[in-house]
């Protein structure tokens, strides 16, 4: 992999006029906080008042590519190898969203999150959020090695495929906002 990341790295340091990484702190097993790395594909674009772009106007077109064949999730075999984060899991989600969540969507955190998971290749951002905390949860209850090994073949189809990248509408996905029961 890393003649891919080098050429990631160099084209999006470009693209982004400074690091071509991404980092952020998300809840991972038991809600413990680490930093997640990721490729950066959007660059720091603001407004006249000083606020951050929608992410439509600030996805670059090196990393719009670096998106859609999922490259960007690269750098996240760091934060396997240091124990963060496993291959398969739930897809780690921001800590805002740990106070909106109820007790069954509370139920991703009892494994560690992953690069990809049930969700992802159930139709990654182009479920809705209830389905995806679902996918999450059925996970955890079936747990398994040979579980594992079809969500990373059927993962490897849907990056070839390029399917559920965002949400219809979206640069991305939109926020998670909370239950509506």
């Amino acid at each position: 992999m890393s003649p891919i990341f080098l050429i990631i790295l160099i084209l999006l340091s470009i693209a982004n006029s400074g690091s071509p990484f991404f980092t952020q702190i998300r809840p991972g097993k038991k809600e413990k906080l680490f930093r997640i790395i990721k490729f950066k594909t959007m660059n720091d674009a603001r407004n006249a008042n000083g606020q951050l772009l929608p992410d439509s106007e600030r996805l670059t077109a090196i990393g719009s590519f670096v998106r859609k064949t999922s490259l960007d999730e690269i750098p996240q075999l760091f934060n396997v190898l240091i124990g963060d984060m496993s291959l398969i899991g739930p897809r780690p989600l921001l800590p805002e969203y740990l106070p909106l969540y109820n007790e069954h969507q509370k139920r991703r955190h009892e494994v560690k999150p992953g690069i990809t998971g049930w969700a992802q290749v159930n139709g990654r951002n182009a479920i809705s959020w209830q389905q995806k905390f679902d996918f999450d949860v059925w996970y955890v209850d079936h747990i398994s090695w040979r579980l594992d090994v079809k969500i990373l073949v059927l993962t490897i189809l849907k990056v070839i495929k390029k399917e559920g990248i965002s949400q219809q509408g979206h640069a991305t996905i939109e926020a998670f906002n909370g239950n509506d029961n």
